[in-house]
């Protein structure tokens, strides 16, 4: 009760604050409006703006606009490579001081304690990182993870401080047919948060899906789909990450009316990316220069992303809000010269002083040995489902080429940029081995391999040459995981990822160098990609359509099947 009379008196002038932000002017994600005064604040809480105040620290912010902290609303942190803690100190200063995690990758390799290792990670990070509980793992029955995690399980889980709810539900068929451990997942959150995950859903389909209590959709890759799913109740995500960059499609839909209802987010975003471009802070850039007002823009960064979560303690720069601030020089560009988490300037000084955890999931790649002979096609006739990259989606094209049988085999055909993909169980389950043919990659010489794979992150390779696919695939095995390009017998470069396959130990800047060298590699095979192993990742998750291929052969995702025979 003293703390809650102090924070009174502060905001009322009669005692000093801890903080005062003087000399800038503060952006109203409300009204759009630019409010002179000083920002006061205690106890990591902002007690007062728009007036004159006495702090104990005065800090100068002349000139500058002051915004909210910007809130990533949907992301797997594994998929920037590096521990939670790496995660915390690369973008942190980019102006994210809330980031909404499903740990589903981790938790495919290691089940449990790879989300109870974000929930604890949560506690010592700059950042808020809010662990939601993954819903789906697996995210089919036609993939084999090293994992699985029931309604059950979730329980025992579900009562940490980091929670929101559950994470996307990406087993949308399991919704609309009632599978019964999707119910019981489903009835476990219900009136709770669950996020959705429904690429091309509509009609009465989407209906029925929504009518589970799914609230929110990053899977939108048109403005149509989204404005369906806007008028049914949703609440749409717009992404940019690594791969999956949808916000050129989904920019006309964001006004200063809908903004009320839109957010960010990244989903999949690597510290290449992050390094060369940026993080939320680039997607307000972006959003502005391609004709979205600021109000708009930085609503559905910081506001609306906490009132779709329900995170009623920020968003805003108001009395009583959680001080999570950013200092700009101008709202267009969007370049972070200050940032506060909860009240705390973000330095090296700071990240300095956090604890951390031990890592988890080590060892965790146990893939046979592979030779050559394992990535044949065994066919007897030449019409050959083909998975088409569309770059910059994670949706494929599902192609029919003839492609040849000799000698029991078909040969990949880089004159028709035909390679081979295949998928190697990694988690000691089974030793399965699944191979195909992608288009897209403009490979023409070696392999790539990589234990990124969404979600199952089984071994997956795309090669012409069957003995650099082997050697790529075995050398993961050596590393305890990461990512391998080959040729002509020689690694040419490679990333480690031991935790979980997953996750560097290194720092965030030591994987940036690995990836520019990495991509260097893979386009001296003539890979034409920008984001090669990402998107080879994606090819392997069989809840996007609309082919793709698991451990257990090629999947027709809108049949939801696995595809019988070569």
């Amino acid at each position: 009760m003293a703390q809650l009379e102090s924070l009174i008196a502060i905001g009322k002038g009669d005692e000093p604050a801890d903080i005062v932000l003087r000399g800038g002017a503060v952006f109203d994600v409300v009204t759009g409006a630019r409010i002179d005064g000083d920002v006061a604040i205690a106890g990591g809480v902002i007690v007062g703006i728009g007036a004159d105040y006495a702090g104990r620290e005065v800090v100068d912010v002349s000139g500058r606009t002051l915004v909210p902290g910007f809130i990533d609303t949907h992301l797997h942190i594994e998929s920037s490579l590096v521990t939670p803690f790496e995660f915390d100190r690369c973008v942190t200063p980019l102006g994210v001081t809330t980031a909404i995690c499903d740990p589903h990758e981790i938790a495919n390799v290691i089940g449990l304690d790879g989300i109870r290792y974000f929930q604890e990670a949560s506690r010592h990070t700059m950042m808020d990182i809010r662990v939601q509980l993954s819903s789906c793992v697996p995210s089919t029955h036609m993939e084999t993870s090293g994992a699985e995690i029931t309604a059950k399980d979730l329980a025992l889980v579900m009562g940490h401080e980091s929670a929101i709810g559950l994470a996307e539900f990406m087993n949308y068929p399991g919704v609309i047919h009632r599978d019964p451990e999707v119910m019981n997942k489903l009835n476990l959150y219900r009136g709770r948060h669950i996020d959705g995950h429904a690429p091309q859903l509509s009609g009465r389909d989407l209906n029925a899906y929504i009518a589970a209590g799914i609230r929110t959709e990053h899977e939108a890759t048109t403005a149509d789909e989204a404005r369906e799913k806007l008028s049914k109740g949703m609440r749409i995500l717009i992404r940019e990450g690594s791969v999956s960059k949808d916000l050129v499609a989904l920019q006309p839909v964001l006004t200063d009316i809908t903004s009320a209802y839109m957010c960010l987010c990244t989903d999949d975003r690597n510290p290449l990316d992050i390094g060369e471009h940026g993080h939320l802070d680039y997607m307000i850039r972006r959003l502005i220069a391609l004709g979205s007002s600021p109000l708009a823009v930085y609503r559905a960064a910081t506001l609306s992303a906490a009132e779709a979560f329900g995170l009623k303690d920020r968003g805003q720069i108001a009395p009583g809000k959680r001080a999570d601030i950013v200092v700009l020089d101008r709202l267009e560009d969007c370049r972070a010269e200050m940032v506060f988490c909860a009240g705390k300037r973000v330095d090296p000084d700071a990240f300095a002083k956090r604890t951390t955890i031990a890592p988890v999931g080590r060892n965790s790649v146990k893939a046979p040995k592979v030779t050559a002979a394992d990535f044949r096609v065994r066919a007897n006739r030449s019409e050959t489902d083909v998975i088409g990259i569309i770059e910059g989606k994670i949706i494929t094209e599902h192609l029919t080429e003839d492609i040849p049988v000799l000698n029991g085999d078909k040969l990949p055909d880089p004159s028709r940029d035909l390679v081979r993909i295949s998928v190697v169980e990694r988690h000691g389950r089974n030793g399965n081995i699944a191979n195909g043919f992608v288009r897209g990659f403009g490979l023409t010489a070696g392999a790539i391999a990589s234990t990124v794979c969404h979600d199952h992150h089984n071994i997956a390779a795309v090669g012409v040459n069957y003995d650099d696919m082997a050697l790529a695939a075995n050398r993961l095995s050596k590393l305890e995981g990461g990512f391998v390009v080959a040729r002509d017998g020689v690694i040419l470069a490679e990333l480690a990822l031991p935790v979980a396959g997953l996750m560097s130990l290194e720092p965030f800047e030591s994987v940036r160098e690995a990836l520019v060298a990495l991509r260097s590699a893979a386009r001296s095979l003539g890979v034409t990609l920008e984001e090669p192993f990402l998107q080879l990742a994606f090819l392997a998750l069989p809840v996007i359509p609309a082919l793709k291929i698991t451990d257990r052969g090629m999947v027709d995702v809108r049949k939801f099947e696995i595809i019988a025979g070569g």
